[in-house]
Protein backbone atom coordinates (compact mmCIF):
# COMPACT_ATOMS: atom_id res chain seq x y z
CA UNK A 1 0.00 0.00 0.00
CA UNK A 2 1.57 3.32 -1.19
CA UNK A 3 1.40 5.65 1.98
CA UNK A 4 2.79 9.18 2.91
CA UNK A 5 2.37 11.07 6.17
CA UNK A 6 2.10 14.93 7.50
CA UNK A 7 4.18 15.10 10.55
CA UNK A 8 3.90 18.70 12.16
CA UNK A 9 4.51 19.46 15.70
CA UNK A 10 2.11 21.58 18.33
CA UNK A 11 4.99 23.91 19.20
CA UNK A 12 3.00 26.78 17.38
CA UNK A 13 0.39 27.58 14.60
CA UNK A 14 0.54 26.09 11.03
CA UNK A 15 1.78 28.10 8.37
CA UNK A 16 1.22 28.51 4.49
CA UNK A 17 4.16 26.47 4.17
CA UNK A 18 3.19 23.40 6.55
CA UNK A 19 -0.06 23.52 4.36
CA UNK A 20 1.81 23.34 0.66
CA UNK A 21 3.76 20.38 2.37
CA UNK A 22 0.30 18.88 3.38
CA UNK A 23 -1.05 19.59 0.07
CA UNK A 24 2.08 18.00 -1.57
CA UNK A 25 1.84 14.59 0.88
CA UNK A 26 -1.70 14.29 0.47
CA UNK A 27 -2.31 14.49 -3.38
CA UNK A 28 0.45 12.04 -4.36
CA UNK A 29 -1.29 9.54 -1.98
CA UNK A 30 -4.56 10.41 -3.31
CA UNK A 31 -3.54 10.17 -6.72
CA UNK A 32 -1.54 6.86 -6.29
CA UNK A 33 -4.57 5.21 -4.80
CA UNK A 34 -2.93 5.30 -1.59
CA UNK A 35 -3.15 6.48 2.21
CA UNK A 36 -2.28 9.75 3.45
CA UNK A 37 -1.55 9.49 7.24
CA UNK A 38 -1.17 12.40 10.15
CA UNK A 39 1.58 12.39 12.96
CA UNK A 40 1.74 14.89 15.82
CA UNK A 41 5.19 14.85 16.67
CA UNK A 42 4.99 15.63 20.15
CA UNK A 43 7.86 15.11 22.31
CA UNK A 44 9.35 18.28 22.44
CA UNK A 45 8.61 18.69 26.13
CA UNK A 46 6.97 22.20 27.42
CA UNK A 47 6.73 23.47 23.86
CA UNK A 48 4.66 21.01 22.86
CA UNK A 49 1.28 22.46 23.39
CA UNK A 50 -2.40 20.71 22.84
CA UNK A 51 -4.20 23.54 21.82
CA UNK A 52 -2.52 23.51 18.90
CA UNK A 53 -2.98 20.24 17.97
CA UNK A 54 -6.84 20.56 17.54
CA UNK A 55 -6.15 23.48 15.68
CA UNK A 56 -4.08 21.37 13.16
CA UNK A 57 -7.65 19.45 12.75
CA UNK A 58 -9.42 22.35 11.88
CA UNK A 59 -6.29 23.51 9.43
CA UNK A 60 -6.60 20.48 7.66
CA UNK A 61 -10.32 19.84 7.42
CA UNK A 62 -11.02 23.63 6.02
CA UNK A 63 -8.24 22.82 3.40
CA UNK A 64 -10.29 19.87 2.16
CA UNK A 65 -7.10 17.46 3.33
CA UNK A 66 -8.89 14.25 4.98
CA UNK A 67 -6.46 11.76 6.67
CA UNK A 68 -6.54 7.89 6.31
CA UNK A 69 -7.17 5.79 9.85
CA UNK A 70 -6.02 7.36 13.32
CA UNK A 71 -4.07 10.40 14.13
CA UNK A 72 -0.39 8.77 15.59
CA UNK A 73 1.13 10.02 18.36
CA UNK A 74 4.83 10.68 18.94
CA UNK A 75 4.42 10.34 22.68
CA UNK A 76 2.86 7.00 22.53
CA UNK A 77 5.64 5.76 21.02
CA UNK A 78 8.56 6.75 23.50
CA UNK A 79 9.59 2.82 24.19
CA UNK A 80 10.53 2.38 20.76
CA UNK A 81 12.81 4.69 20.99
CA UNK A 82 14.56 3.47 23.99
CA UNK A 83 14.39 -0.22 22.43
CA UNK A 84 16.35 1.62 19.25
CA UNK A 85 18.63 3.26 21.64
CA UNK A 86 19.58 0.44 23.52
CA UNK A 87 20.15 -1.84 20.55
CA UNK A 88 22.83 0.65 19.05
CA UNK A 89 24.47 0.81 22.34
CA UNK A 90 24.44 -2.83 22.64
CA UNK A 91 26.42 -2.41 19.21
CA UNK A 92 28.95 -0.05 20.13
CA UNK A 93 27.52 2.72 18.12
CA UNK A 94 26.57 4.95 20.77
CA UNK A 95 28.29 7.16 23.81
CA UNK A 96 27.56 9.47 26.24
CA UNK A 97 28.45 13.31 25.83
CA UNK A 98 27.87 16.04 28.09
CA UNK A 99 29.48 18.80 25.98
CA UNK A 100 27.81 22.40 25.26
CA UNK A 101 26.78 23.87 22.14
CA UNK A 102 28.96 26.87 22.83
CA UNK A 103 32.16 23.94 23.65
CA UNK A 104 31.34 22.64 20.38
CA UNK A 105 30.95 25.40 18.73
CA UNK A 106 34.90 26.57 19.93
CA UNK A 107 36.07 23.13 19.12
CA UNK A 108 34.57 22.32 15.72
CA UNK A 109 36.84 22.51 12.85
CA UNK A 110 34.20 22.17 10.20
CA UNK A 111 30.70 22.64 9.56
CA UNK A 112 28.08 20.33 8.21
CA UNK A 113 24.37 20.09 7.08
CA UNK A 114 23.36 20.89 10.87
CA UNK A 115 26.30 22.87 11.49
CA UNK A 116 29.84 22.90 13.53
CA UNK A 117 30.61 19.24 13.14
CA UNK A 118 31.07 17.72 16.66
CA UNK A 119 34.74 17.59 17.17
CA UNK A 120 34.28 14.04 19.11
CA UNK A 121 35.62 15.14 22.18
CA UNK A 122 33.80 12.74 24.79
CA UNK A 123 34.31 9.61 22.33
CA UNK A 124 36.38 7.26 24.23
CA UNK A 125 36.17 9.19 27.58
CA UNK A 126 34.79 7.99 30.45
CA UNK A 127 31.62 10.36 30.54
CA UNK A 128 28.80 9.83 33.61
CA UNK A 129 25.48 9.14 31.38
CA UNK A 130 23.36 10.18 33.56
CA UNK A 131 21.46 13.17 31.79
CA UNK A 132 23.76 13.04 29.19
CA UNK A 133 22.80 12.96 25.37
CA UNK A 134 24.30 9.64 23.31
CA UNK A 135 25.99 10.31 20.15
CA UNK A 136 26.24 8.04 17.03
CA UNK A 137 29.99 7.21 16.53
CA UNK A 138 29.32 7.56 12.95
CA UNK A 139 32.65 6.34 11.34
CA UNK A 140 32.12 2.89 13.39
CA UNK A 141 28.30 2.93 12.23
CA UNK A 142 29.21 3.80 8.65
CA UNK A 143 31.99 1.28 8.55
CA UNK A 144 28.94 -1.25 10.13
CA UNK A 145 26.33 -0.15 7.99
CA UNK A 146 28.41 -0.85 4.40
CA UNK A 147 27.84 1.54 1.27
CA UNK A 148 24.15 3.06 0.98
CA UNK A 149 22.03 4.27 -1.67
CA UNK A 150 18.66 6.04 -1.21
CA UNK A 151 16.31 7.85 -4.04
CA UNK A 152 14.84 10.85 -4.16
CA UNK A 153 11.61 11.04 -6.81
CA UNK A 154 13.10 14.49 -7.67
CA UNK A 155 16.73 14.12 -7.47
CA UNK A 156 17.60 11.00 -7.95
CA UNK A 157 20.01 8.04 -6.97
CA UNK A 158 21.85 9.05 -4.03
CA UNK A 159 24.93 8.11 -2.48
CA UNK A 160 24.63 7.96 1.32
CA UNK A 161 26.94 10.65 3.04
CA UNK A 162 26.07 10.71 6.43
CA UNK A 163 29.85 11.02 7.51
CA UNK A 164 28.96 14.73 6.52
CA UNK A 165 26.70 15.42 9.87
CA UNK A 166 29.25 14.29 11.94
CA UNK A 167 28.69 12.37 15.40
CA UNK A 168 25.05 13.21 15.48
CA UNK A 169 22.99 12.93 18.57
CA UNK A 170 20.50 10.55 18.56
CA UNK A 171 18.94 10.37 22.51
CA UNK A 172 18.78 13.78 23.61
CA UNK A 173 19.62 15.01 27.21
CA UNK A 174 16.43 16.85 27.27
CA UNK A 175 14.32 14.54 24.99
CA UNK A 176 12.97 10.95 24.28
CA UNK A 177 14.69 11.02 20.89
CA UNK A 178 16.52 13.52 17.97
CA UNK A 179 14.62 13.88 15.00
CA UNK A 180 16.68 11.96 13.18
CA UNK A 181 15.92 8.10 15.26
CA UNK A 182 12.31 9.55 15.69
CA UNK A 183 11.58 10.16 12.33
CA UNK A 184 13.19 7.05 11.03
CA UNK A 185 11.62 4.57 13.59
CA UNK A 186 7.96 6.17 12.78
CA UNK A 187 8.17 6.35 9.51
CA UNK A 188 9.15 2.58 9.67
CA UNK A 189 6.46 1.90 12.15
CA UNK A 190 3.83 3.90 10.12
CA UNK A 191 4.75 2.07 6.97
CA UNK A 192 5.43 5.00 4.95
CA UNK A 193 6.04 3.96 1.61
CA UNK A 194 7.08 7.59 0.34
CA UNK A 195 8.73 10.58 2.88
CA UNK A 196 7.53 13.85 1.55
CA UNK A 197 9.45 16.83 3.53
CA UNK A 198 10.65 20.30 2.16
CA UNK A 199 14.29 20.05 0.33
CA UNK A 200 15.93 21.76 3.62
CA UNK A 201 15.68 17.94 5.20
CA UNK A 202 17.46 16.50 2.10
CA UNK A 203 20.62 16.19 3.73
CA UNK A 204 19.06 14.56 7.00
CA UNK A 205 17.94 11.59 4.76
CA UNK A 206 21.32 10.39 4.07
CA UNK A 207 21.30 9.87 8.44
CA UNK A 208 18.16 8.09 8.44
CA UNK A 209 19.08 5.94 5.30
CA UNK A 210 22.27 4.78 7.69
CA UNK A 211 19.80 3.91 10.80
CA UNK A 212 17.87 1.83 8.34
CA UNK A 213 20.34 -0.40 7.74
CA UNK A 214 21.93 -0.31 11.14
CA UNK A 215 18.48 -1.16 12.91
CA UNK A 216 16.99 -3.42 9.49
CA UNK A 217 14.00 -0.99 8.86
CA UNK A 218 12.62 -0.96 5.59
CA UNK A 219 13.68 1.60 3.15
CA UNK A 220 10.75 3.88 1.49
CA UNK A 221 11.42 7.00 -1.20
CA UNK A 222 11.93 10.35 -0.79
CA UNK A 223 10.49 13.53 -2.28
CA UNK A 224 12.05 16.67 -1.04
CA UNK A 225 9.63 19.21 -2.34
CA UNK A 226 10.69 23.33 -2.53
CA UNK A 227 9.97 25.35 0.03
CA UNK A 228 7.80 28.18 0.48
CA UNK A 229 10.15 31.18 1.32
CA UNK A 230 9.68 34.99 2.18
CA UNK A 231 11.54 38.31 0.37
CA UNK A 232 15.12 37.45 0.71
CA UNK A 233 14.67 33.63 0.51
CA UNK A 234 14.11 32.53 4.52
CA UNK A 235 11.57 29.95 5.09
CA UNK A 236 8.20 30.22 6.68
CA UNK A 237 9.11 30.06 10.27
CA UNK A 238 6.19 29.88 12.82
CA UNK A 239 9.06 31.91 15.45
CA UNK A 240 8.62 34.62 12.94
CA UNK A 241 5.54 35.08 12.79
CA UNK A 242 4.73 34.17 9.90
CA UNK A 243 0.51 34.33 9.27
CA UNK A 244 -1.16 30.91 10.37
CA UNK A 245 -3.94 28.84 9.03
CA UNK A 246 -5.72 29.70 12.10
CA UNK A 247 -5.90 33.15 11.60
CA UNK A 248 -7.18 32.73 7.81
CA UNK A 249 -9.61 30.25 8.63
CA UNK A 250 -10.97 31.84 11.23
CA UNK A 251 -10.85 35.26 8.80
CA UNK A 252 -13.23 33.62 6.30
CA UNK A 253 -11.01 32.48 4.01
CA UNK A 254 -12.02 29.69 1.67
CA UNK A 255 -9.75 26.88 2.68
CA UNK A 256 -10.47 24.70 -0.29
CA UNK A 257 -9.56 27.96 -2.92
CA UNK A 258 -6.42 28.42 -0.66
CA UNK A 259 -5.57 24.61 -1.26
CA UNK A 260 -5.99 24.92 -4.92
CA UNK A 261 -3.98 27.82 -5.12
CA UNK A 262 -0.84 25.83 -3.51
CA UNK A 263 -1.25 23.45 -5.81
CA UNK A 264 -0.91 25.37 -8.92
CA UNK A 265 1.69 27.53 -7.35
CA UNK A 266 -0.27 30.78 -6.82
CA UNK A 267 1.24 32.40 -3.79
CA UNK A 268 0.50 35.74 -1.99
CA UNK A 269 2.54 38.59 -2.60
CA UNK A 270 5.90 38.14 -1.89
CA UNK A 271 6.21 34.53 -1.18
CA UNK A 272 8.14 32.12 -3.82
CA UNK A 273 8.97 28.80 -4.30
CA UNK A 274 12.79 28.06 -3.16
CA UNK A 275 14.43 24.45 -3.20
CA UNK A 276 14.58 22.59 -6.25
CA UNK A 277 16.76 19.67 -6.46
CA UNK A 278 19.29 18.41 -8.73
CA UNK A 279 21.36 15.32 -8.56
CA UNK A 280 23.76 14.59 -5.59
CA UNK A 281 24.68 10.85 -5.99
Amino acid sequence: MFRTRFAPSPNGPLHLGHAFAAVVAHDLARERGGQFLLRIEDIDGARSRPEFIDEFFRDLEWLGLPWDGEVVYQSRRLDRYIEAGEALKHMGLLYPCRCTRAEIAAAATGSGPDGPVYPGTCRGRAVDPEGAAWRIDMARATALAGPLTWVDELAGAQIAQPERFGDVVLLRKDLPASYHLAATLDDAADRITLVTRGADLFAASHVHRMLQALLGLPVPTWHHHALLVEPGGRKLAKRRGSPSLGDRRRAGEDGLALADALRAHRFPTGISLCGGLDSES
